[in-house]
Protein backbone atom coordinates (compact mmCIF):
# COMPACT_ATOMS: atom_id res chain seq x y z
CA UNK A 1 0.00 0.00 0.00
CA UNK A 2 1.18 3.33 -0.91
CA UNK A 3 2.42 5.77 2.06
CA UNK A 4 -0.76 8.32 2.38
CA UNK A 5 -0.53 11.82 3.64
CA UNK A 6 -3.88 14.35 4.11
CA UNK A 7 -2.94 17.76 5.33
CA UNK A 8 -6.44 18.80 6.88
CA UNK A 9 -7.86 21.38 9.15
CA UNK A 10 -10.78 20.31 11.79
CA UNK A 11 -13.76 22.37 10.53
CA UNK A 12 -12.92 20.57 6.21
CA UNK A 13 -15.69 19.11 4.91
CA UNK A 14 -13.96 17.72 2.26
CA UNK A 15 -11.01 16.75 4.79
CA UNK A 16 -14.32 14.70 6.16
CA UNK A 17 -15.40 13.03 3.33
CA UNK A 18 -11.47 11.97 2.07
CA UNK A 19 -10.91 10.42 5.67
CA UNK A 20 -14.48 8.12 5.30
CA UNK A 21 -13.19 7.45 1.69
CA UNK A 22 -9.97 5.95 3.19
CA UNK A 23 -12.06 4.23 6.33
CA UNK A 24 -14.35 2.84 3.86
CA UNK A 25 -11.34 0.88 1.54
CA UNK A 26 -9.10 0.54 4.44
CA UNK A 27 -6.65 2.91 3.36
CA UNK A 28 -3.71 3.52 6.24
CA UNK A 29 -2.72 7.32 5.97
CA UNK A 30 -1.37 10.17 8.25
CA UNK A 31 -3.45 13.15 9.23
CA UNK A 32 -1.31 16.67 9.41
CA UNK A 33 -3.46 19.43 10.93
CA UNK A 34 -2.48 22.34 9.19
CA UNK A 35 -4.61 24.63 11.52
CA UNK A 36 -2.02 24.00 14.87
CA UNK A 37 0.83 22.70 12.69
CA UNK A 38 2.88 25.28 10.53
CA UNK A 39 5.51 22.79 9.87
CA UNK A 40 2.62 20.35 7.95
CA UNK A 41 1.29 23.81 6.73
CA UNK A 42 4.63 24.77 4.90
CA UNK A 43 5.22 21.02 3.57
CA UNK A 44 1.57 21.42 2.35
CA UNK A 45 2.37 24.62 0.75
CA UNK A 46 5.29 23.54 -0.73
CA UNK A 47 3.82 20.63 -2.01
CA UNK A 48 0.40 21.52 -3.98
CA UNK A 49 1.59 25.45 -3.81
CA UNK A 50 -2.04 25.74 -2.56
CA UNK A 51 -3.49 27.31 1.01
CA UNK A 52 -6.95 25.22 0.62
CA UNK A 53 -7.31 21.07 2.52
CA UNK A 54 -7.44 18.73 1.86
CA UNK A 55 -3.87 18.33 0.01
CA UNK A 56 -3.23 14.62 -0.41
CA UNK A 57 -0.07 12.74 -0.64
CA UNK A 58 0.00 9.53 -2.18
CA UNK A 59 3.77 8.41 -2.63
CA UNK A 60 4.78 12.22 -3.88
CA UNK A 61 1.29 12.61 -6.51
CA UNK A 62 -0.49 15.76 -4.70
CA UNK A 63 -4.48 15.88 -5.15
CA UNK A 64 -5.79 19.09 -3.78
CA UNK A 65 -9.29 18.66 -2.49
CA UNK A 66 -11.54 15.17 -2.75
CA UNK A 67 -11.39 13.95 -5.69
CA UNK A 68 -12.64 10.63 -5.64
CA UNK A 69 -11.57 9.51 -9.01
CA UNK A 70 -7.90 10.11 -8.85
CA UNK A 71 -7.74 8.57 -5.27
CA UNK A 72 -9.03 5.72 -6.36
CA UNK A 73 -6.78 5.32 -9.42
CA UNK A 74 -3.81 6.02 -7.51
CA UNK A 75 -4.61 3.26 -4.46
CA UNK A 76 -6.01 0.99 -7.14
CA UNK A 77 -9.24 0.88 -5.80
CA UNK A 78 -11.96 -0.29 -7.60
Amino acid sequence: MPKVTIYTTPTCVYCRMTKAFFKEHNVAYEERDVLTDMTARDEMISKSHQMGVPVIDVDGQIIVGFDEKSLSELLQIK
